[in-house]
Order: structure tokens, then C-alpha cells, then sequence
């Protein structure tokens, strides 16, 4: 592995990290009121691109951070189309 890979694994443990306390909070209270439908929906699909990308250009980091975050995104975007008395 060399440097570059490894600056890309770095910035897809801190990148992808950021989203797990946002979908921790949103799965233990179910509370999406404030957060955008919309914002989700592009972070997902720009998510799911990346890994589309990054199987094309066999880049691991790409795959691996983008993998994580779409299933982050895609779980509290569900949340949010599905919770029940949101005002």
C-alpha cells in the first residue's frame, strides 16, 4: 500500500466517520424533522455514483468510504420518508 492510498483511506475513515453521529442520532430518537428529504436523496445517489466509480477505476478507498456512507444516507433517508407524525 502506498501513501496515496493510504491519504485515501484516511480521508474515507474521516469523511464516512462524520456521517455515524448523524445516523446513530436518527435511528436511536427517529427524529428527522429537520433534516432535508432532498439533501439525503442527492447524498445517497451521489454516493451510490462514487461506488459505481470506483469499480470502475478499481479504487478501493472510493468503494469502500462511498459503500459506507450511501448505506448511512440510504438508512436515514428511509427514516425520514417513513417516520410517523413529523410536523
Amino acid at each position: 500500500m502506498d501513501y496515496i492510498q493510504i491519504l485515501g483511506l484516511l480521508a474515507a475513515v474521516l469523511t464516512t466517520g462524520a456521517n455515524l453521529p448523524q445516523a446513530y442520532k436518527v435511528i436511536k430518537t427517529r427524529s428527522t424533522k429537520s433534516l432535508s428529504a432532498i439533501s439525503f436523496a442527492m447524498l445517497f445517489l451521489g454516493s451510490i455514483t462514487w461506488v459505481i466509480y470506483g469499480i470502475y477505476r478499481n479504487d478501493i478507498p472510493v468503494m469502500l468510504a462511498n459503500g459506507l456512507a450511501g448505506t448511512l444516507h440510504g438508512i436515514i433517508l428511509f427514516i425520514k420518508l417513513t417516520a410517523k407524525n413529523q410536523k
